[in-house]
């Protein structure tokens, strides 16, 4: 028995009607227009990816779309990896990247964990999964119903979770598969035969929220009501338009603040945009209206942040409050 499983394909409980993406949506997208992206965009940050860490400090890499790389002392966590030129089923056509990912796989410290939100091309890159796993021999997580996509590339260190379940990750760190408003799909005859979700991750007195993919509801609130306030949140701010189609399974960037202040995060930082075009809104347009919806909600631009690609965030808890702290008393003593 499951609120999210009708013994044949999983659905959105947070839905009155389920809505999983088809082709002849993404058809009806183009045939609307979508904004005109650059060819190419050039990557200007430079990945720190050797620094020292204090017993509570953490690394964040932003490589590129859902890709980050996570560094806590002892263990280098992935998520969503893809390096792959295009996501889709094949290589000729589909999405292609308009940079290169931040980091190269060549840099990459050893990874000991890779999670996967759900199974959509954009998030589950069997060619860079491959490479990753010949090269760490990683433990993989995945959503129920993809451990056998898993198995079926050669990748046996797997372990697929529900909603709410948990699995220790090393020493001292914990993650807890949590719910999201989403679908999955990676063919015609597949669509919703595997779970989606988001991944939360504790160490010691640290804790990260990596939000995978999914539309706003209240699945951020109790997550923080069940599992507590992140210090930080990876939340898609990316793929939005146009709203009739994405509105249910991708939230813009006032529905990703709006998430930030149900899961009561310290500190956000935006992901799903600026790599692959997949909607109709401009380029540099996540990020504009971002800094539009922060500014409507009173809050500081340093509480919900974006990363250049191969941009490094070090968070250190203390001097993160202390930060935040003077931020906002700042702002409180801003004339309006």
């Amino acid at each position: 028995m499951s609120d999210h499983f009708d013994g044949r394909k999983f659905f959105n409980p947070t839905l009155s009607a389920q809505f999983s993406p088809g082709f002849s949506d993404v058809f009806g997208m183009i045939r609307e227009g979508r904004a005109k992206w650059p060819r190419s965009a050039e990557n200007v940050a430079v990945p720190r990816l050797g620094e020292a860490l204090g017993p509570d400090g953490a690394a964040l890499t932003f490589v590129n779309h859902a890709t980050f790389l996570i560094q806590m002392p002892g263990l280098n966590i992935l998520t969503d990896p893809v390096w792959s030129t295009r996501v889709s089923p094949m290589r000729w056509v589909g999405p292609k990247r308009i940079r290169a990912p931040g980091v190269t796989l060549e840099e990459l410290p050893e990874i000991g964990v890779i999670l996967i939100s759900h199974n959509h091309y954009d998030h589950l890159d069997i060619e860079t999964l491959k490479k990753l796993d010949a090269r760490f021999s990683p433990a993989f997580f995945v959503p129920v119903g993809d451990g056998a996509l898993m198995k079926s590339i050669g990748i046996g260190n797997v372990r697929e979770l529900d909603w709410w379940e948990g699995a220790e990750i090393a020493a001292g760190t914990e993650i807890t598969f949590a719910p999201t408003q989403h679908s999955s799909a990676r063919g015609l005859f597949d669509r919703d035969r595997s779970l989606w979700g988001s991944y939360y991750i504790r160490n010691r007195s640290r804790s990260i929220y990596f939000g995978g993919d999914g539309g706003y509801s209240t699945h951020f609130a109790e997550i923080g009501k069940r599992l507590g306030a992140p210090d930080i949140a990876l939340l898609g701010i990316g793929a939005y338009a146009p709203r009739w189609f994405m509105k249910a399974v991708h939230m813009d960037p006032a529905e990703a603040v709006r998430a930030h202040q149900d899961l009561g995060a310290k500190l956000s930082i935006g992901m799903h945009f600026g790599t692959f075009q997949l909607a109709a809104e401009p380029f540099e347009q996540p990020q504009a209206q971002l800094r539009e919806a922060l500014e409507r909600e009173g809050l500081g631009r340093d509480s919900f942040i974006t990363l250049q690609e191969g941009e490094t965030r070090i968070y250190q808890p203390k001097q993160h409050d202390e930060a935040v702290q003077g931020a906002a008393s700042a702002l409180a003593e801003t004339p309006r």
